[in-house]
Order: structure tokens, then sequence, then C-alpha cells
């Protein structure tokens, strides 16, 4: 499958910053939960993060540097946290929250620059 390279990273990097999120950010819901039992559900929980993450960059590394690799990353788990913040913590993001998001995008955009 030619050019597998160029798209499958940022399904991979989607997919492990959907996990990622929920070990960093889910027990938000769930405050009564002892922090240990946090902690080891979490670890478990990104255990899927890596087998995700791990592959995207190996896979990526062929099309994309690492700095270009770490910048598409954070653009996703920016989008990934902005609707998870809104739909599963009822936290809709607000201007200044956009407009800091926008900044790192721009960042991210001038990594991609030759």
């Amino acid at each position: 499958m030619p050019g597998y390279e160029r798209y499958l990273p940022i399904l991979l990097l989607l997919g492990s910053n959907i996990f990622m999120t929920f070990a960093w950010y889910g027990h938000l819901k769930y405050r009564s939960v002892p922090i240990l039992t946090v902690i080891v559900v979490s670890w478990g929980i990104a255990f899927f993060e890596y087998m995700l993450m791990v592959p995207a960059n190996r896979i990526g590394a062929a099309v994309y540097s690492a700095p270009q690799l770490k910048g598409m990353q954070e653009v996703i788990t920016l989008l990934v946290f902005a609707g998870f913040s809104t739909w599963y913590l009822g936290q809709p993001l607000k201007w200044n929250h956009w407009a800091g998001f926008a900044l790192i995008v721009v960042a991210a955009w001038l990594i991609f620059l030759e």
C-alpha cells in the first residue's frame, strides 16, 4: 500500500492520544476513587497508548523528521483534548484556550517549513 507511511502514523497518533487523554484526565470524573487505583488504571490505559505511539513514530520516521512527528502529535493531542474536555468532562473550552491552542498549531506548522 504505497503512501501508508504518510497517513498511518496520523491514525495511530490519533488512537494513541485518545488512550492517553483518558489515562491522564479520565479519572477527573471519578474523584472519589482512591489515587492508587487511579494510577494503576491509568498505567493500564497507557499501555495501549504505547502500543499505538511507538509504531506511529517508527513508521512515521520513514516520511517525517522527529520534530515533525512531535509537532503533529501535539496538534492531535490538542484536538483530542478539546473534544474530551467538552464531551466527556463537560468543560467546554473558552476563547483563551482556543487562542492558546492556535498558537501551538502555528508552532507546529513552523516545524514543517523547510
